[in-house]
């Protein structure tokens, strides 16, 4: 991941993407007062290529993960929260410290598709693999950031063969985009899952866990 430069932590005053809102209620009869983000829902593919025995994961560089680990080192960036803007910071973390190995995912901001079809359309832009609603299973659905957003993600699986693979994937780069597709054999998937060292969304975890319970007893029988 290229390197990060120019940082400058300021306050956000607006975005497509999320929307802050204090919630004041009465619970029990005690007033309450709660902050949350309003964001979009979203779905996450678990794609396993049959081909190879291998997961297809995605790896890139999250800004919000950047910055939890900034704030390790430079506490100073945060104290001044209510100022119109923060001192930049001269000497940035490499990037490496903000890339996370992560399912294939995406927003679910076309309300003219169906999950489905959108889950479909982040695995050829991210990942480069053509598939279709009927090669989506259905994982589960959950929440995600109870404490913060509440947004619900669906989660499918796919079985791929490298005959499906038809781009490079990547994501798309007039949005900024900047994603590598990583293969992880079936065989190292759980030592990968529980390796602290490399930073991963619980997504990768517990759908690991869920292929192990799932789709690999039938495996072993073929």
């Amino acid at each position: 991941m290229e390197a990060i430069e120019d940082l400058e932590l300021k306050p956000c005053t607006s975005s497509i993407y999320l929307r802050p809102y204090r919630l004041c209620y009465r619970q029990n009869g005690t007033k309450k007062v709660w902050d949350f983000m309003k964001i979009h829902d979203s779905v996450s593919i678990l794609i396993f290529n049959t081909s190879r025995q291998c997961f297809v994961l995605v790896k890139q560089f999250r800004p919000a993960v950047y910055m939890c680990e900034v704030g390790k080192h430079h506490p100073q960036l945060f104290q001044n929260r209510d100022n119109e803007s923060f001192s930049r910071l001269e000497d940035p973390l490499p990037a490496a410290v903000g890339v996370t190995y992560e399912l294939c995912s995406g927003i679910v901001d076309k309300p003219d598709l169906s999950l489905e079809e959108i889950a479909c359309e982040e695995v050829l832009e991210e990942c480069g693999y053509h598939v279709t609603v009927t090669d989506l299973r259905k994982i589960t659905s959950y929440r995600s950031g109870v404490g913060v957003t509440g947004s619900s993600q669906t989660l499918f699986y796919a079985e791929v063969t490298d005959q499906m693979r038809i781009g490079e994937g990547g994501g798309q780069a007039e949005e900024g985009e900047l994603i590598e597709v990583v293969e992880i054999p079936l065989e190292e998937s759980m030592k990968f899952a529980y390796d602290e060292t490399l930073q991963k969304t619980m997504g990768v975890i517990f759908s690991f866990t869920w292929f192990q319970d799932n789709i690999a007893p039938k495996l072993q029988k073929k």
